[in-house]
């Protein structure tokens, strides 16, 4: 038998990872953080336990690795559904809109990631962490910022504020008051982006597959554009 190609490891390592992220997703998600152990995350992935310390240092890295990619996708997918739209504006509704959605749609998760940001390490920089910057930034540069290096840190931390205070354990604060405060402060109307009313009549309701946000030809196919 010949030996595998280095193109034909590369993949099978990046299916690896995108297994292991998706893993930690799930597990977070149901169980919450401590009660999610690295060999289970390993088990639900179909991995071996040392493949997990060949790719991230150490469960905080992953889970928020995982997170970041949720993220990212979650908010490439919004801003480029249908109808497409260069607009501005409507991007930044949809932007607030997606990411208000996860701490709506996956509270036990963003509590977890939250917890975790305050942490000694901070944000984790990885790739899903570049990558989520990156839409942000555009985001904030096609909604008219004059200075993206000031505006795209205030933009982050208002939305981390805002899932903080939908997140708190016992007195969250609701979706529709969130999304209402951030659309105030940039001038956003409401019908804009994907308005919460607009959502219950389509019967909008949290996925429990999450298998496209972690694809990796979807991944290859992004980086091929």
């Amino acid at each position: 038998m010949s030996p595998r190609s280095a193109s034909v490891n590369e993949e099978l390592r990046r299916r690896s990872r995108e297994r292991l992220l998706q893993a930690a997703v799930e597990l977070v998600n149901e169980r919450g953080y401590e009660a999610t152990t690295l060999s289970d995350i390993a088990d639900r992935a179909g991995s071996a336990r040392g493949l997990v310390s060949y790719y991230f240092p150490g469960k905080r890295q992953l889970v928020q690795s995982a997170v970041h990619r949720l993220m990212h996708r979650t908010l490439e997918e919004a801003l480029e559904r249908e109808p497409r739209t260069e607009d501005g504006r409507e991007r930044m509704a949809r932007a607030i809109d997606a990411i208000l959605g996860l701490a709506r749609d996956r509270t036990v998760l963003m509590r977890q990631h939250m917890a975790g940001l305050l942490q000694a390490e901070g944000f984790v920089q990885c790739p899903e962490q570049k990558r989520l910057a990156e839409l942000l930034r555009d985001t904030v540069a096609r909604h008219g910022s004059g200075d993206v290096d000031a505006d795209y840190p205030m933009l982050r931390s208002l939305l981390m504020g805002a899932v903080f205070a939908m997140v708190l354990p016992n007195v969250p604060m609701p979706f529709a008051t969130m999304r209402a405060e951030l659309f105030g402060r940039y001038r956003l109307d409401w019908e804009q982006g994907l308005p919460p009313e607009t959502a219950a009549a389509s019967g909008g309701a949290c996925e429990t597959d999450l298998s496209r946000f972690f694809a990796t030809d979807r991944e290859a196919g992004d980086q091929s554009k």
